[in-house]
């Protein structure tokens, strides 16, 4: 049986394992006839991948989904492969590049995308807290990149192959020459890298976009539903737009979301702290900062209505490396976006010499951390959680000094501090 791979031509997330099947002499045929929304949909397509995404690769042995998966599956196929380098560190140093490229890369220029073509709520600040951790994760690559011609060794490795793919989706649709200017050298390694025969063979021509991409328009909702079809029977034509069409490059294609259901926060009894107000006064203080915010914070704050939540990383000793550890944190807060209207949050890096200290402190509505945040970001499953007893000088004092950024904190030199707000 041949590896088929069931996904359309232009998916950006079926170029990496075509790429890699080049690379490696290795045969993978695209499913004929494939046809986003339809031929996912069908009761064969969802046995091999229960929710409908795509790709997904058919084997001898059965199917495979999640790009990453199937690239890594495809590239093993071949022994010694040297997409996957030539030792065991190199290995590990392309694994950690293509978690880079998913996490950092890929996750938020997807925050950034999907707004925009109207496949998710535009929220301005959701935007510019992508848009910033995007530039933050495309500095460090640059900086990498600076002595570097390829992520690992002096060849082209499987992590090349899975950051450019990623990078074509805001090269091609997000990051206009404007935008990208700020980043020479990953500039140079995305065009030389597309620019290969192999990857060429695939992608084929790659034009930068010269803007980004207005804010799709909302569809209005037809009230007419609730009329009889009589009364307008000329506005059928409107609902057309309300799914627009995917993007070449669009990512990996999930079902339609399920109607929106009320969150169980807005039906808690009315708190007397408003949420926005503290956010406002954290925000606007510049000076004696203990006096006008702290003070303020205790004069708001409603245990009733509202908990605090001190956190730390259960893996310190993963954090080797300053850029990666605060990356790490910007990754969390930028999947805690779900939370924003219902939470606000600190999180220091702390550490004279690795491995550092990754610590919070989190303000959440309700008595417990809300149910929806533990279920849709996994992040929260890396750390300890503690409630804050107000009642204990001491913990206060920690709640004190995490909001305001004390230095030393603990003991320890404060290497970043990151604000949910």
């Amino acid at each position: 049986m041949a590896l088929v791979l069931h996904a359309a031509k232009t998916n950006k997330n079926s170029y990496k394992t075509l790429i890699a099947a080049e690379y490696s002499g290795i045969k993978v045929e695209l499913a004929p006839h494939f046809e986003m929304g339809v031929s996912n949909k069908t009761p064969e397509f969802i046995k091999m991948n229960p929710i409908g995404k795509v790709p997904v690769l058919e084997t001898p042995d059965g199917p495979v989904f999640e790009s990453n998966a199937i690239a890594r599956y495809a590239t093993r196929l071949k022994s010694d492969n040297p997409l996957y380098g030539s030792s065991l560190i190199e290995y590990a140093h392309i694994e950690q590049w293509i978690d880079f490229a998913s996490l950092e890369i890929d996750a938020n220029l997807l925050f950034w995308f999907r707004p925009r073509i109207g496949r998710a709520v535009y929220l301005p600040p959701a935007e510019e807290a992508a848009i910033a951790a995007l530039k933050r994760a495309l500095g460090a690559l640059n900086t990498h990149l600076a002595s570097n011609t390829f992520l690992v060794g002096h060849s082209i490795t499987l992590a090349d192959i899975i950051m450019t793919c990623n990078l074509s989706l805001g090269f091609s649709h997000m990051m206009p020459k404007s935008f990208t200017s700020e980043f020479p050298h990953v500039e140079r390694y995305f065009w030389t890298m597309v620019n290969q025969p192999n990857f060429k063979k695939v992608i084929g021509e790659v034009k930068q976009t010269d803007a980004t991409p207005p804010v799709a328009k909302k569809p209005a909702q037809p009230k007419e539903a609730t009329k009889p079809k009589k009364e307008e029977p000329k506005k059928e034509p409107k609902k057309v737009p309300e799914k627009p069409k995917p993007e070449p490059a669009e990512e990996e294609e999930e079902e339609a979301p399920k109607p929106k259901q009320k969150n169980p926060l807005d039906l808690l009894p009315r708190s007397t702290m408003v949420l926005d107000d503290w956010k406002k006064l954290y925000s606007n203080t510049k000076t004696n900062f203990r006096e006008v915010a702290i003070k303020g914070f205790w004069n708001m704050y409603d245990p009733e209505g509202y908990s605090l939540w001190f956190c730390d990383y259960k893996y310190n000793e993963e954090n080797t490396v300053t850029f990666v550890t605060m990356n790490k944190v910007g990754g969390f807060l930028q999947r805690m976006d779900l939370a924003r209207k219902y939470a606000f949050g600190k999180m220091l890096v702390t550490g004279a010499n690795p491995p550092y200290k990754v610590q919070g402190l989190w303000l959440f509505r309700g008595p417990e951390i809300p149910q929806f945040v533990i279920d849709e970001c996994y992040d929260m499953d890396l750390y300890d959680w503690k409630k804050v007893d107000i009642t204990d000088e001491a913990q206060k004092e920690r709640v004190n000094q995490m909001i305001e950024d004390a230095e030393p904190f603990e003991g320890e030199p404060l290497i970043d501090a990151k604000c949910f707000k």
